[in-house]
């Protein structure tokens, strides 16, 4: 049987025994918006229990735009463009600033933020790009009801009004991507983003794909958010990458409309755990590196047997990547039980601790074979992986292991797609 998996800028074409039993499962597709521009247009004026943008803005305002950076595959020119136009109606440009949410992702070079927002946006605005590890960027603002300090970049306590982009879609332990995660951890402090993402809040068995009320970290995550005026441009997209729906509005009440929208596309049910999961990170830009792969493992883990087996194609141009402790955590460990003790043990607090921590996990309950055309085979099994640079080889010696048929399940654009296993019990929230 032959298959496409989303890969880099293009697919990965595949040769599956014919001998597998295989279940192909993917997101419900939606067609693409025919007017996506004016889609977003339409939004800003009939926002959801908010005025109009245009409303909300006076002449005196400073206005902060915060946007994704090069890992997300959001549609930024359009949206901060249809954004701009409207705030051009009462302000003068070098009253808007543009903020990239990198988190604790590596600066993204000039011409990266050339190619998210076009070179007339790039040349019109003043752009911020958040530094985590800067705390004379930041300002302190309080404590979560958790007891976590609030250090935001202090840049957005300038701003009168904060619109967030991005878009929805489910998200490994925050419930769902977009909404306040533009402020946090897009725009926070690498000490509160550290403590919303702990070994504990991670470990949470309420912190996954899509589930947001009763999650600690998107339940912080809110709270955080909630302490800016803010006013939401989200949308959700297809496996083109096209706009398939706009959400415009109030934060609270826009992110949860954009949130069911995108659940009833992407969680999809199966009967049963599978032998073997064959999947995707969903192709450019989130198969750039090994740390953001993770999500594609995750996605499917949801429906993986016990000692089954994984296998991701990501093309990981980015590498593992350099920056970040993730690959010194994982080569550093005796094995994925060590890792996750060293993790939890008091006093522990690192960069990329999450990410490594759902790795491991998912290391404990299956074997991750890794396609990649950038990453040696060397990295790879130095991260307690599987090389899998031929697939068909894999494949036959696969076949071979199991005494019977296998039951494969292949999740073509990885964690764009949420299986879940009916008769498990999981968060309809």
């Amino acid at each position: 049987m032959r298959t496409k998996l989303a890969y880099g800028k293009t697919h990965l074409e595949v040769n599956l025994p014919d001998q597998w039993d295989i279940t192909i499962v993917e997101p419900q597709h939606e067609i693409g918006l025919a007017d996506p521009v004016g889609a977003v247009q339409d939004a800003l004026k009939h926002p959801l229990c908010s005025r109009p943008l245009s409303e909300l803005v006076a002449p005196h305002h400073q206005i902060g735009i915060v946007i994704n950076d090069i890992t997300r595959a959001t549609p930024t020119q359009i949206l901060v463009q249809a954004l701009t136009d409207e705030l051009r109606k009462v302000i003068p440009d070098d009253q808007t600033t543009i903020f990239v949410a990198l988190g604790t992702h590596r600066e993204n070079t000039e011409a990266e933020l050339r190619s998210i927002l076009g070179d007339e946006l790039y040349n019109s605005f003043s752009i911020v790009q958040n530094n985590a590890f800067d705390k004379s960027t930041q300002l302190r603002m309080g404590k979560t009801r958790l007891g976590h300090e609030i250090w935001i970049n202090r840049a957005l306590a300038d701003c009168n009004l904060l619109i967030l982009t991005g878009f929805i879609e489910p998200h490994f332990f925050a419930g769902f991507s977009g909404g306040g995660k533009a402020i946090m951890p897009g725009m926070g402090g690498l000490e509160t983003i550290m403590d919303n993402h702990s070994a504990r809040m991670v470990a949470d068995p309420s912190s996954t794909w899509g589930h947001t009320r009763g999650n600690p970290i998107w339940e912080e995550i809110q709270e955080i958010s909630d302490l800016f005026n803010t006013f939401l441009v989200n949308v959700t997209m297809n496996h083109n990458k096209e706009i398939t729906r706009v959400f415009a509005g109030d934060l609270k009440i826009t992110h949860q409309a954009g949130s069911m929208f995108a659940k009833q596309l992407a969680m999809v049910p199966v009967a049963a755990p599978f032998d073997i999961v064959l999947t995707s990170n969903s192709g450019y830009p989130l198969d750039l590196n090994l740390y953001q792969a993770v999500k594609g493992m995750s996605a499917a883990a949801k429906i993986v047997k016990n000692e089954g087996i994984i296998i991701i194609a990501a093309e990981c141009w980015d590498g593992i990547p350099e920056h970040g402790h993730f690959a010194s955590q994982l080569c550093g460990a005796n094995s994925p039980t060590d890792l996750i003790k060293t993790i939890q043990s008091p006093g522990f607090r690192q960069q990329d601790q999450w990410q490594t921590q759902v790795l491991a996990q998912i290391l404990l309950k299956a074997e991750i074979y890794v396609h990649s055309k950038y990453l040696s085979d060397a990295q790879l099994e130095s991260l307690f992986l599987r090389p899998a640079r031929d697939l068909n080889s894999v494949f036959n010696n696969l076949s071979q292991r199991f005494d019977s048929q296998p039951r494969v399940c292949v999740l073509p654009q990885g964690p764009l797609t949420i299986p879940y296993v009916k008769s498990s019990r999981y968060p309809n929230k």
